[in-house]
């Protein structure tokens, strides 16, 4: 084996986007170990035994990258189908198209002038640019009436924590901003505005979820993939990685996408400096519930996915995944929903009755009846203590810190958890932190995923921003020297 060895801790989006570009290139000595028996991390998919194919969360495919189209058509081809995105959001028992800023004609006409009034005074007051953290910016932009009924519940039941601990950094393709101008104009003239987003059209894999794309990867990873084998010590110093089963391995550069709190902590440990170690520890991550429901009756609706922002149900979020794709369910007649539902220590869930209150909710909120189940014929759980990584005020001084002296170790964390950034870690983003990192290890190619900014639209969206510090270490080429030591070239 020639070159540097470089070890590939976990089998997601980054870890195999990194193994592939690793074998794309010809590099021979490199290993992706996987604790799980299967490919995907959290983008892995599941059949249960009724027949339906359920994924770990709401995931659509949809690229920022000409790398990660390649990719996608190299292993999967014309096996997938090509959807266009039908979101909605339900409160006030009405069904108002996403984005609920955009479209807030839809609501009773009291709310919506509410909404419209906040708007107005927000803007005028102005003041956004100024906000410390989520909660101010979505207070000065959108004011009282879009806050109370949508913003800051909604966004609650999603992360799990209090919006004025989040930061505004993450906010470009996930929050739709609206001005006054914009809202008046969709309410006059009853215009319809909901292909905000890069996800309005998605590709998806025609059989076996989404996580069918990341199954694919084991054939150009063969010989340079194990799975089902567990870390449990990284020693810097020595350079080797020691696995539950007792084996030892050594590396030149390690690419992890453990979660960075875990890999400071249990990982690495004592030899981690103990105010890093601290700091790592004060990254904070919600847990989520994912509840199943296969119905045996044709599918009721067109669309996509829905938000529940309201407190008659736990979830945040349902998916129609039968509509994604008509190989999601047994056969004809049958339908399937995903529902989603996070947690924390500031929004606690009782995880053994989650299937119970999910059926509930799902009465609740209309999407069955209480007569459908007697048609519910599959239910499906799965359980994610890390589901969302939270963009902490704090974060981006956190990463400043403990990355670069991981980096200098020749330890390099990517990933949605390795990185911790929310912002840039959809799958395409995930993946992409991969196959940037071997070129920056290996070519001497600087990074471009791990610092992007997406601005608002009210900040201006020309292009995509990089920030001075990156929270990612020197942004500069890297390259691994023969010897294993690792050499900056910026």
């Amino acid at each position: 084996m020639t070159g540097p060895k470089i070890v590939v801790l976990g089998a997601g989006p980054t870890g195999l986007g990194a193994g592939y570009r690793l074998a794309e290139l010809g590099h021979r000595n490199f290993h992706v170990y996987e604790r799980e028996p299967y490919l995907g991390g959290l983008a892995a998919s599941f059949t249960d035994s009724a027949g339906f194919t359920w994924d770990i969360g709401g995931h659509v495919m949809f690229s920022h990258y000409d790398y990660y189209d390649r990719v996608f058509e190299t292993l999967v081809g014309d096996e997938h189908q090509l959807n266009m995105r039908e979101s909605w959001v339900r409160l006030l028992d009405t069904w108002v198209p996403y984005p609920f800023q955009n479209n807030i004609r839809y609501l009773p006409p009291e709310a919506r002038l509410e909404c419209l009034r906040g708007l107005i005074e927000a803007q005028q007051a102005g003041g956004h640019l100024a906000a410390r953290n989520f909660e101010e910016f979505v207070e000065r932009v959108f004011g009282d009436g879009i806050c109370t009924h949508f913003m800051k519940p909604y966004n609650f039941k999603v992360w799990a924590h209090p919006l004025s601990m989040l930061n505004k950094a993450w906010i470009g393709e996930r929050v739709a901003v609206v001005d006054v101008d914009r809202a008046l104009a969709n309410i006059v003239l009853e215009k319809d505005d909901f292909g905000w987003g890069p996800n309005n059209r998605f590709k998806y894999p025609l059989r076996g979820g989404t996580g069918d794309f990341y199954r694919r990867f084991a054939k150009p990873l063969a010989g340079h993939l194990t799975l089902g084998k567990c870390v449990e010590r990284v020693d810097p110093m020595r350079k080797r990685v020691r696995f539950d089963d007792g084996e030892i391995v050594g590396y030149d550069a390690l690419i992890s996408t453990l979660p960075l709190d875990k890999l400071c902590g249990e990982i690495i440990g004592p030899g981690m400096p103990a105010a890093l170690r601290e700091a790592a520890s004060r990254l904070r991550h919600s847990g989520g519930v994912m509840v199943g429901v296969g119905v045996r009756q044709p599918c009721p609706s067109t669309r996509s996915w829905m938000y529940f922002p309201e407190s008659d149900c736990p979830f945040y979020r349902v998916t129609y995944l039968s509509n994604y794709s008509p190989y999601m369910t047994p056969g004809p007649g049958h339908y399937s929903l995903l529902c989603e539902t996070s947690y924390s220590e500031f929004k606690p869930v009782e995880t053994r009755t989650a299937i119970d209150s999910t059926i509930r909710g799902l009465v609740a909120t209309g999407l069955i009846e209480e007569r459908d189940q007697d048609d519910v014929v599959s239910v499906w759980s799965y359980g994610a203590d890390y589901s969302y990584p939270i963009p902490t005020v704090e974060r981006d001084r956190i990463l400043g810190e403990v990355v670069p002296y991981l980096e200098a170790q020749g330890i390099y964390p990517r990933g949605r958890f390795g990185l911790w950034k929310y912002e840039v870690s959809n799958t395409d983003h995930s993946l992409m932190q991969g196959v940037e990192l071997v070129d920056r290890l290996l070519l001497g190619k600087p990074e471009v995923t791990v610092g992007t900014i997406y601005p608002s639209e009210l900040a201006g969206r020309e292009r995509a921003a990089r920030p001075i510090v990156a929270g990612s270490g020197d942004p500069g080429p890297h390259r691994i020297r023969r010897s294993g030591r690792a050499a900056s070239s910026g």
